[in-house]
């Protein structure tokens, strides 16, 4: 039973063949590819440097206060200007408000980097096991090739040509997967690097905002009204 079994499944992969695989790949291999080049672009477009925004930001707040400061923020994109953006309008709700808005904008601008991201974990972590299923594949057909009853340089032909369609579905699928968890962990590093900026520079303003008065005339400082 079950080696009728076994051998009717093989049969069927041998029939089923190879190339379906590579096909699956090449359009998998396409699909990282779109992803990575939206991303880039995504992340290029929402670029901010968070040094001189933090600089200019500060500067607003000591003139003019987290008016002046939503004023120097327009037009300003990406996760940092985001956030600033968030944590001055909620500014006349007090401090311990403002820092609970950080946070909440901080974890929501990080889904919006993150999106799409899992599609190149995913294939970074399945690619090389669907390029080895084509390999399985390719190598029973060989082994059927040499149970055909050719000879010769028919049968050498047919078992070397099996080999290395299975080969090949090995070599696509590093080739999907590698660049992909590159892609993958590259954009992840730059996502922790951009909320930690965030972050600090968030800190740095409310250290200053701290001290400024709220709309109803009391200052957020221990001990002051």
């Amino acid at each position: 039973m079950l080696a009728s079994l076994t051998e009717s499944l093989a049969q069927f992969l041998e029939a089923l063949g190879a190339d379906w695989v590579l096909w699956l790949l090449l359009a998998l291999l396409l699909l990282a590819i779109v992803v990575m080049v939206e991303r880039a672009l995504y992340f290029s477009k929402n670029r901010v440097d968070a040094a001189l925004l933090s600089k200019q930001v500060i500067a607003a707040v000591r003139e003019g206060g987290p008016q002046l400061a939503r004023e120097k923020l327009n037009g300003v994109g990406g996760m940092t200007g985001g956030v600033l953006h968030a944590a001055l309008d909620a500014w006349d709700d007090g401090v311990e408000a403002v820092e609970e808005v950080v946070q909440a904008s901080i974890a929501r601008e990080r889904t919006l980097y993150d999106r799409w991201l899992s599609v190149l974990g995913t294939l970074g972590n399945s690619a090389p096991f669907i390029g080895l299923f084509g390999t399985v594949i390719g190598i029973l057909a060989a082994f059927a090739a040499l149970g055909s009853g050719l000879e010769g340089a028919e049968l050498k032909g047919q078992v070397m040509g099996k080999i290395g369609e299975a080969l090949v579905a090995t070599a696509v699928g590093l080739g999907v997967a590698i660049p992909s968890v590159i892609a993958f962990n590259a954009f992840k590093n730059r996502i922790r690097v951009m909320a930690s900026e965030t972050e600090g520079v968030a800190r740095l303003l409310l250290a200053h905002l701290k001290s400024r008065p709220r709309a109803d005339g009391k200052r957020d400082k221990t001990g002051a009204s």
